[in-house]
Order: C-alpha cells, then sequence, then structure tokens
C-alpha cells in the first residue's frame, strides 16, 4: 500500500505541476528514465525521494499484467530493487534519515510466500492486484485524513486486534488515541511541537492531524519507538498521512536510556502509551541518577518497572505552557518504594494535574482497567483533579469501547474541573500528601462509589420479622406437642 502511495504521490504532484504550467498531457509514468533523471535532484529535495517512471506502482503492474512469464520469474527480484532505489535516492540529503531502512522488514523473498520463486511471485501478483483494486482518494485535504492512511489505520487495527498482546504493543485505540490529544489541547487552536517517547505506529502524534490540522502543528511531529519494524511502520503512517518528510522526526533508540530528541525539547504537547511495567537499567546505570530527567525526584524509578521513568522524561521535556496526557498501568499510583518517592515529587511539586480512571478492556492485549496521567509544569490550583470514568463506554464483542459522548463526557469533566457526585473530585496535594492518604493517587481512594443498593423498606422488614418469629412459635409448639407424645408412649 505503501509503495503504491507514495508512486500516485509523486506522479500527482509532478503531473499537477506540469498542467499548472500549461503542459496538459503530461503524464510522469509515460515519461522515460532519463528524461526523469534530470529533475531528479530537484524533486528529492521537494518531495524527500525519487521514484523513476519505470518504478512506479501502476508500471510495475502494466509490466506484470502484459508479460506473465517475468513476473513469475522476475518481479520480486525487481521490486527489491525498486525498494532499495527509493531508500537511496534520499542518501545524502535532508530526507535520508527518513527513508533509511524504511523497506527492510519487507522480504520479497521470504518462504513465508512460497516454497519457490515462481509461488512467491504468484503471490506477490496477487498482492498488488489486491491493491490496485482499492479504491482510495488522493492525498489528504483540510483536516480529515486521506484514505490511504484510513486504510493502514483500519488494517493496523485488525491486525492488532487479531495479535493479542503481540499485536497491542504497537498500536493504541483510536478512540482513546483521540482523548489523550484532547486532553492535552484545551483551548489551543495550535501547537508548536507534538511528541510521543513510546510512539508505536505513530497513531497518537497524527490525531493531531486529524483534530487541529497538519499545519496547526507548527513544528512539526516527533517521537521515538526502540522496536525497529514498529519504528518502519511509524513512518510509513507519517507518509500515509501526508506529513512532509520535513515536519517529522521519528527516531529509533530505547527512550530511556538514549533519548533522540534533546536538541528539540520542550514539547508543548505530549501524549503516550508507553510499554505497561517493562524492565529497564534503572540504578543498574550509575549515569542515570544524574540524568536531568530523572534527578529531581532523587530516586529512580524500579528496574522492574519503568513506568515512572516513561513519566519523568515527559515531564522533564514538556513546556511550560504544554500538556502531557500518559496511559499509565494503575500500579503506579499505589505501589510503595521508589515509585512513592516520584509520586511524592510530583505532587509536592503540584505537577499532576488530573488522574482519569478508564474502563477495563479498552486495550488490545490486556484487560487491565488502566489510567490517564495528565501532567502540567503551570496549573491554576494546587489540587489534582480526580475523574472516575469506568463506566463510560460501550460494549463492542468481547471489548469496550469509548463513544464520542463518552469522550466528551470526560473532556467536559476536565475542562472546567468539576467535581460531580460520584464522578469526580477535587482533592489538595496537601490531603493527598497528609498521613492516611500518603501520596496515594488511586482514583478510588478519592471518588466515592455510589451506593446502588436498594433502600431498604423497615415497615416490610419489620413486618417479615413478625411473620417469621410467628411461624417459628408456631413450630416449637408443633415439635413440643410431637415429643411430649413421644414421652407418653415411652412410660
Amino acid at each position: 500500500m505503501f509503495y503504491r502511495y507514495i508512486s500516485e504521490n509523486l506522479t500527482n504532484y509532478l503531473n499537477a505541476n506540469e498542467q499548472a504550467s500549461g503542459n496538459a498531457s503530461f503524464n510522469y509514468a509515460d515519461l522515460s528514465d532519463e528524461k526523469a533523471e534530470q529533475a531528479r535532484a530537484e524533486i528529492v529535495e521537494t518531495k524527500g525521494f525519487f521514484i523513476l517512471p519505470s518504478q512506479l506502482f501502476e508500471n510495475i503492474r502494466k509490466k506484470v499484467q502484459c508479460d506473465s512469464e517475468w513476473a513469475k520469474e522476475k518481479l520480486n527480484e525487481t521490486l527489491e530493487k525498486v525498494f532499495k532505489a527509493i531508500e537511496s535516492s534520499a542518501q545524502g540529503t535532508d530526507s535520508e534519515d527518513n527513508f533509511k531502512g524504511l523497506f527492510e522488514d519487507i522480504d520479497v523473498n521470504s518462504n513465508k510466500l512460497g516454497a519457490t520463486v515462481i509461488k512467491r511471485n504468484e503471490k506477490l501478483v496477487k498482492l498488488l492486484d489486491g491493491i490496485a483494486e482499492m479504491k482510495l482518494a488522493g492525498l489528504a485535504h483540510d483536516n480529515t485524513i486521506d484514505a490511504f492512511g484510513d486504510a493502514y489505520e483500519y488494517l493496523m487495527s485488525m491486525y492488532a486486534s487479531n495479535a493479542g498482546k503481540s499485536g497491542g504493543v504497537f498500536f493504541t485505540p483510536q478512540e482513546v488515541s483521540e482523548l489523550l490529544t484532547r486532553l492535552t489541547l484545551v483551548g489551543k487552536t495550535e501547537v508548536n511541537k507534538v511528541y510521543d517517547p513510546a510512539c508505536g505506529s505513530g497513531s497518537l502524534l497524527l490525531n493531531f492531524a486529524k483534530i487541529l490540522g497538519k499545519d496547526n502543528v507548527r513544528q512539526g511531529f516527533f517521537g521515538q519507538e526502540i522496536n525497529i519494524t514498529t519504528y518502519n511502520l511509524c513512518r510509513i503512517n507519517m507518509f500515509l498521512h501526508d506529513i512532509d518528510y520535513d515536519k517529522f522526526d521519528i527516531a529509533h533508540e530505547d527512550t530511556l536510556i538514549s533519548p533522540q530528541h534533546w536538541d528539540d525539547e520542550p514539547f508543548e504537547a505530549i501524549v503516550s502509551n508507553p510499554p505497561y511495567s517493562v524492565p529497564w537499567a534503572g540504578d543498574s546505570n550509575p549515569t542515570l541518577i544524574n540524568d536531568p530527567r530523572f534527578s529531581p525526584a532523587g530516586v529512580l524509578a524500579p528496574k522492574s518497572k519503568a513506568d515512572l521513568a516513561f513519566i519523568m522524561h515527559s515531564l522533564s521535556w514538556l513546556a511550560t505552557n504544554g500538556t502531557a496526557a500518559i496511559v499509565c498501568f494503575p500500579g503506579i499510583l499505589y505501589r510503595g518504594g521508589a515509585e512513592k518517592k516520584i509520586r511524592k515529587y510530583l505532587i509536592d511539586n503540584n505537577f499532576i494535574d488530573c488522574i482519569i480512571q478508564l474502563p477495563d478492556n479498552l486495550f488490545f492485549g490486556t484487560s487491565i482497567a488502566t489510567c490517564i496521567m495528565v501532567l502540567k509544569k503551570a496549573k491554576r490550583d494546587n489540587s489534582v483533579l480526580f475523574i472516575d470514568a469506568s463506566k463510560e463506554f460501550i460494549k463492542v464483542t468481547n471489548s469496550n469501547k469509548l463513544t464520542e459522548d463518552n469522550i466528551q463526557t470526560i473532556m467536559d469533566i476536565f475542562a472546567d474541573r468539576k467535581i460531580v457526585p460520584f464522578v469526580s473530585s477535587l482533592v489538595s496535594n496537601t490531603t493527598i500528601g497528609d498521613e492516611n492518604n500518603a501520596y496515594n493517587l488511586s482514583v478510588s481512594t478519592y471518588v466515592e462509589k455510589e451506593n446502588t443498593t436498594p433502600p431498604t423498606d423497615i415497615v416490610a422488614v419489620n413486618a417479615e420479622i413478625k411473620r417469621i418469629v410467628a411461624r417459628s412459635d408456631e413450630l416449637r409448639r408443633d415439635i413440643d406437642a410431637i415429643i411430649a407424645e413421644i414421652e407418653g408412649d415411652v412410660e
């Protein structure tokens, strides 16, 4: 799909330029490779990559249709060369990092496609035909994500749903992504830069383009991902959503140990769904306690649970006027030890704006009821808003899902810091840190559960007691009579 997209993207761009200059019959796909080469440098500077006309998706497919013998013997080889040519076209340019290794997870010689070259190519022909037959629109316009991007998101969501835990590590459900994004955008119609320290396939970042429009993310989209395959998915996702190569910077490294965006922070909006309770270096790496991201708390997150390390990293890179919304494993809200000390730092310095309890069974691969922690560096009060949104969902097959109404209910409470009985509570930092609460941040500690037990009818209860007592007396008399009769017979 990505191969078709960038082929059409380049062709449409060049055709539009020529037609605007009066050359109405121009079609890049019909151009010779030799003639196209003359414009290589200019095209790479503008689009970030270059594809020869003979390498375009539509021309490869035409050749497949015209020459079945070539397709059987040469298609996989040809595709491999095309993918390498696209990557190498960006070498030595500003777009090199965005294209380097972009296709390395696509193995057109894999035995999974077939045991022989002919069988593999037969499968590749079917894939090309299937993608070609997909009715996909052109590029994105206004604030609407284009059909290529929508299709890609849909395919990833289906994969994540069917792959269980392994699939869920890179994909956050769209409605949760929307909630996180909207939490960071209250009162804003544009932001400078957005960032996700564990960006997966990039769906969280791309929601800013969907909600604000990509041009209202002025300086672009930034993220880091440790998994190489997911990192490539994220970069492809950016292109499919029409984010230009100079408007995104996705890095491949361990965010906690080797962060790649020191020169780009701070960020006005940070969203993330980091991996839950994964191990990390922690205090086994003596340099980390002096890292400016972690040192303010005076302690590192436990080696077996990196959750609060991601929180501290995000806080460190958050702009003064910014907001971070991060999905959290619930244990970090109440566990003791180093995690309690980090919570103390966050509360005493008034960085936690809100804790939201989400419904269970929202995410792929886990049924755990997660939470969202909202961080700010410039709050308007010294309190934390606790929202119990555990009932804000609808049931969809075996999973729960947030609807637009559910999201809006949460946003209304969050934006106005409303106190709603049995749903939300505004609690002072002093109360959270007192002897009774000891920096516990669990929503259930501060939001009272509604008693749904029907009220007791005292009159009816008393009447029933009288009936039971009377019946008991009656039975007692019957038993006494039976015993007296038995004793008389014995005598």
